[in-house]
């Protein structure tokens, strides 16, 4: 997989992380569902193979490539690992930085982007990088910096969605783009930037991974009951925080939307 083309990554609103104020913790905004229905199925596959391969937290560093409000970041401080965000989005760092300090969690956030990552080689045991590698328009140079700043033997977890018909019914047209549905921002996801999962695994073994393996993950619903949940907020029924509530991934092994992996480095 090459370089995204300015043409289509011209398409992809990033800039929605930047909005001022706090739009991660919030019950009742949409990025909120981060942390009520993708962070059980994320956390959860990342606890298991951390006790799989028997990964002590404790004494070990963790960096999240991405990290925007702190959902994900401040569950990988809760395993005990020394923690460290980066983020392009100045906005999203403070709300992570704020939000940190008053849950009484030691996390150190910084600004930068994933194709150039401001730490030495061989910095951090692990890197966690969720829901962002579709964003990015250098998919190789993320990985290889990611790479470069993993320790050997370190562990390297990531989650995105994949490039099938089936992602963009969904994921698209009906999650961002019809009305009758859609909850997503316009443009927050774009079809041609997703990557398949042998592309992914590709990219891993050409930057010096041993890739381990994919999991996938479904809506805790059949998808007639998804869509009605759906509606529900589309008419104003439902806010954020009832469809949190009741609609979440749980893991899988259909990988036509969104799937996990992880990979260590040689």
């Amino acid at each position: 997989m090459e370089k995204i083309a300015p043409e289509i990554y011209s398409n992809i609103n990033n800039d929605v992380y930047k909005t001022e104020g706090d739009i991660w913790w919030n019950p009742n905004n949409i990025l909120h569902l981060l942390k009520t229905s993708i962070n059980p199925w994320r956390v959860g596959y990342s606890t298991s193979i951390i006790k799989k391969l028997g990964i002590d937290p404790k004494g070990k560093t963790a960096l999240e490539v991405g990290s925007g409000g702190g959902i994900l970041t401040e569950e990988i401080c809760k395993m005990g690992f020394n923690t460290t965000g980066i983020d392009p989005a100045e906005q999203s760092i403070e709300t992570a930085s704020n939000h940190a300090k008053a849950s009484g969690l030691n996390i150190k956030y910084d600004k930068g982007i994933g194709e150039h990552l401001p730490y030495a080689d061989n910095s951090f045991d692990n890197v966690f990088c969720c829901d962002v590698l579709e964003h990015v328009q250098d998919l190789p140079k993320v990985i290889s910096e990611i790479s470069r700043v993993l320790k050997p033997g370190g562990v390297f977890f990531y989650d995105t969605l994949n490039r099938t018909f089936i992602s963009k019914l969904v994921a698209i047209k009906i999650w961002q783009e019809w009305k009758r549905w859609a909850f997503m921002p316009p443009n927050l996801h774009v079809w041609e930037m997703f990557i398949k999962p042998e592309e992914i695994k590709e990219l891993l073994q050409k930057n010096g991974f041993e890739w381990k393996e994919h999991h996938g993950s479904s809506p805790n619903v059949s998808i007639p009951k998804m869509l009605g949940y759906l509606r529900k907020r589309a008419k104003g029924e439902w806010t954020f925080a009832d469809l949190g509530k009741n609609f979440w991934l749980v893991e899988s092994k259909d990988m036509n939307i969104l799937y996990a992996g992880y990979a260590i480095k040689k």
